[in-house]
């Protein structure tokens, strides 16, 4: 067999569709773009839905990738299994409408066998039940051997999920035994047993189902195909597991290495090899496509198998962060496919890092925490700790369930694991209500999305302010309609427009769509999920029909102040860069008339030194006058240009870039200024964090930028004239009023001290005995927490074997002190479990030392109540 590396394999594959004229596109984003039905992309097809629905014209009718994948509903099984993994690479043939079953079946043959060399006689092939047509082309095209070829039922051999398009499949099978089935019954009894593996699965999507068994056949058939490349490689490379094919092995062998563990010794740690290997893999290609730890969604995701990782690091004996360099074994196999991994390293293992360093903070702050379910379990003779709190646990501090069992085992304890299940049942559903429920194709189609693929909009408004063109349908509500009138409110779709639709962060334009009998406002324009313009309009006055002639106006001042921010958001990305280093890279943005936004990732607040560097190279950049121009090219020939951007036609043969001289090169399909002056003057408003490793940035420029420098000259005025100073004298002056105030304070603190010392007896006087201890629970007025601790210290002091709890509203606030004498302990009192409770009624919380404790609440109402019940505390403490 031939090409048996997996990363010639890839090529192998992509190069003999290219050969049967597909159009071979890069991979996707994991990251679904206009698809709220799914978190990550999980599938080969997933990114292409569009073009199978109809929703958008594919670039080509025949189409090939390789698409990066992630799926973690099976997480629990990955290094458990041989098979399982939570990142993939799907290879697949596209034809939209094209090619049908008698095209694909023999070139999948033919790759197979004369391509890879694939011995003929190790290959069966499963069909439909009802599928003559394939078995006729499988038999009639291809030298496959007839008694290689079964027929399998729904379950097995027929896609389809809920309503809408669907079809019979074809799979290929790979049989690494011996045995010779001769029915289905064996083929399946060998391949439950992965003595014969599945690698390739043809669908012949032919129907349009109804979701209850009814089907009709399609006007246009489309095949979609998927070939996982690490299952292909396994066959290839005559190995048994996904883990030992080379680009993994290559990652579990510097695992070992790293934890000086040999693979196969020992089965704990072999999960654990396998899981990190696993893990490490999707970790590295989620962070390359910007996807970020956090506690929902894909960043939880993310999270989630970073800290497994992690874990299964420390299971192993390895200390110290170590994700960060394990990333660079997968990025060394995989950036010829994936450049974009190696433009990313710094940045992927940055925050990598930073997500591993935080794992062992949270598991120092979790072991705390267990450590207090432990102690309170052991107090109160109980053995199971609540699945409540595991989950909590888990949850709110990310402290492994696994990890949580152990070291309950360690104490001859345990977890009550179907509560723990239930709580991570109950999180699950509302992640998935989060997410809409979806068709076949991922999301449930709207009108606005239905408008018919041949209908073309197209933009001609980067140096058009105004166009006539042809209305080709009206949309009001839900409904396609033939005319709209005067008062109403719709969707106007014309075969050109001067309007921008928001799009790549820039809003989209405003303005006029008229004629002689009708004028409407536009009041925004956007694009649909087929990426058709469509204008947002408000109808002033006439009536107008489908297929009449109108002129459309762009509102020309705002569009001039959109491209103004626009120019200066290109600005301030190469100044970030300049400034904070190049793992910057854009995370967002938006762009508007009025102001700019910019998110970029960077790893810890920005210096006010740096804020002003980042304004002064733009300010720079702008006060050169240096002409913008925008310059159509090759793809590559803009990358080789030095161009930056993110851009999602993978498959144009052109690309737009924008070209501030030699400061800036991006790649942008927005409006921009024809000169860098024009922005007039960069003003920078915030710098904040907006996720773990993503800052942002707002602006203003031009006016607005003018009209904020006239706000802070008043503010510093109006600050001036209340201080009766100059500005020039204005921070020496209130330097010297914060030390006045600083001083006044102090004075306030001792006297407030005096005051509370003062009624000292009155405290003392106000003790209980309880079971032969003194207790001491009394209010202070207006105290705040170094007084009530210093008159609680001068009372213990004074009063033997006490236990003294004062308590003092402040500003709507309780602020609680308690106190013991070391008799008071030697006899059962306990400040801190005193101290718990007593906050509880207080709605706060807190706890302390059996001497000492302190806390806060928040209803001083509720003050009287404390002192009551505390006596009853104290005596279920003290015996």
């Amino acid at each position: 067999m031939k090409f048996t590396k997996t990363n010639d394999l890839r090529k192998a594959y992509l190069e003999f569709f290219e050969s049967k004229e597909h159009l071979k596109l890069e991979s996707f984003s994991l990251v679904p773009k206009n698809d709220k039905s799914l978190l990550l992309i999980n599938a080969g097809m997933a990114p292409l839905k569009p073009y199978f629905t109809g929703l958008q014209e594919p670039p080509k009718k025949r189409i090939t990738t390789c698409q990066k994948c992630v799926r973690t509903g099976d997480i629990e099984n990955v290094g458990i299994t041989s098979r399982h993994c939570t990142f993939f690479e799907m290879l697949g043939n596209f034809s939209f409408g094209d090619y049908f079953k008698k095209e694909i079946i023999p070139w999948a043959w033919e790759f197979l066998t004369e391509v890879l060399e694939m011995p003929k006689e190790k290959l069966y092939v499963t069909i439909y039940l009802d599928d003559d047509e394939a078995y006729e082309f499988w038999t009639t095209l291809t030298d496959v051997d007839k008694s290689h070829i079964f027929r399998l039922g729904k379950e097995d051999n027929f896609w389809e999920h809920g309503a809408g398009p669907c079809g019979p499949c074809t799979e290929i099978h790979f049989s690494r035994t011996d045995e010779v089935p001769t029915n289905s019954e064996e083929f399946s009894a060998l391949s439950d047993a992965d003595k014969i593996i599945e690698v390739w699965n043809l669908v012949f999507t032919q129907f349009d189902g109804d979701g209850k068994g009814n089907y009709e056949r399609l006007a246009s058939t489309n095949i979609d195909t998927g070939m996982g490349l690490e299952r292909l490689s396994v066959v290839m490379q005559s190995k048994n597991s996904v883990f030992e094919i080379d680009t993994l092995e290559n990652i579990l062998s510097e695992v070992s290495k790293l934890a000086n563990v040999k693979y196969g010794d020992d089965s704990k740690s072999d999960i654990s090899l396998r899981i990190i290997t696993d893990h490490i893999r999707s970790i590295t290609f989620m962070i390359s496509d910007d996807v970020m730890p956090s506690n929902e969604g894909r960043g939880y995701v993310l999270r989630r198998l970073l800290r497994r990782a992690a874990r299964h690091g420390k299971t192993l004996g390895i200390n110290d962060a170590y994700l960060c360099n394990l990333c660079d074994v997968v990025i060394r196999d995989s950036k010829e496919a994936y450049p974009e991994l190696e433009a990313k390293k710094e940045y992927i293992k940055k925050v990598i890092k930073i997500e591993e360093d935080k794992f062992r903070e949270t598991l120092d702050s979790g072991m705390e925490i267990l450590n207090g379910f432990i102690g309170e379990l052991k107090e109160n003779k109980e053995t199971i700790l609540k699945g409540a709190d595991g989950f909590k646990l888990y949850d709110t501090f990310g402290f492994p369930m696994e990890l949580t069992k152990e070291i309950l085992e360690d104490e001859g304890l345990s977890l009550d694991e179907d509560a723990f299940n239930e709580e991570m049942k109950i999180q699950r559903e509302r992640a998935r209500s989060a997410r809409k429920v979806s068709n076949y194709m991922g999301t449930d189609v709207k009108t606005l999305d239905a408008i018919p693929a041949d209908i073309e909009t197209i933009f001609d408004g980067y140096d058009n302010d105004a166009l006539n063109a042809e209305v080709k349908c009206l949309i009001e509500g839900e409904d396609f309609v033939e005319s709209i009138t005067e008062g109403n409110k719709a969707i106007v779709v014309t075969d050109v427009t001067p309007l921008y639709a928001e799009m790549g962060g820039q809003i989209g334009d405003t303005g006029f769509i008229f004629n002689d009998g009708f004028k409407a406002q536009v009041v925004d324009t956007k694009k649909n999920i087929g990426g058709k313009i469509v204008h947002f309009v408000e109808v002033l006055s006439g009536e107008l029909k489908s297929g009449d002639k109108v002129t459309i106006e762009v509102d020309k001042e705002r569009r001039e102040n959109i491209k103004r921010n626009h120019t200066a958001t290109h600005l301030l990305d190469k100044a970030l860069v300049t400034v904070l280093g190049s793992h910057v890279h854009q995370a967002g943005s938006y762009v508007s008339h009025d102001r700019l936004r910019f998110d970029f990732s960077h790893f810890e607040a920005m210096t006010e030194e740096e804020i002003t560097k980042v304004e002064d190279l733009v300010n720079e950049a702008i006060t050169s006058v240096t002409t913008v121009v925008t310059k159509v090219m090759d793809l590559q020939e803009a990358k080789n240009s030095g161009a930056i951007g993110i851009f999602d036609d993978k498959y144009s043969d052109k690309v737009r870039v924008v070209m501030a001289g030699e400061y800036s090169k991006e790649l942008c399909g927005g409006t921009h200024i024809d000169n860098t002056g024009k922005i007039g003057l960069f003003k920078i408003i915030s710098e904040s964090g907006i996720a773990a490793g993503t800052r942002r940035i707002e602006a203003v420029v031009g006016k607005e930028a003018y009209k904020l420098v006239n706000e802070k000259k008043d503010l510093l005025k109006e600050a001036s004239s209340k201080l009766k100073c100059s500005e020039k004298e204005l921070l020496s002056k209130l330097d010297q009023q914060a030390k006045e105030l600083k001083e006044k304070d102090k004075e306030i603190a001792v006297l407030k001290s005096k005051f509370a010392t003062m009624g000292i007896d009155d405290i003392i006087a106000s003790a209980k005995n309880v079971n032969d201890v003194n207790v001491v629970a009394y209010e202070l007025k207006d105290v705040d927490g170094d007084a009530l601790r210093d008159v609680c210290e001068k009372v213990r002091d004074k009063v033997e074997r006490s236990i003294v709890l004062l308590m003092s509203a402040n500003a709507g606030k309780v602020t609680i002190c308690a106190m013991a004498a070391k008799d008071a302990v030697a006899k059962g009192a306990h400040c801190g479990k005193l101290i718990k409770e007593v906050s509880a009624i207080l709605g706060g919380g807190g706890g302390g030392r059996p001497d000492m404790a302190q806390a806060g609440g928040k209803l001083p109402e509720k003050i009287q109540d404390a002192i009551k019940e505390a006596y009853k505390i104290v005596g279920t403490l003290v015996k």
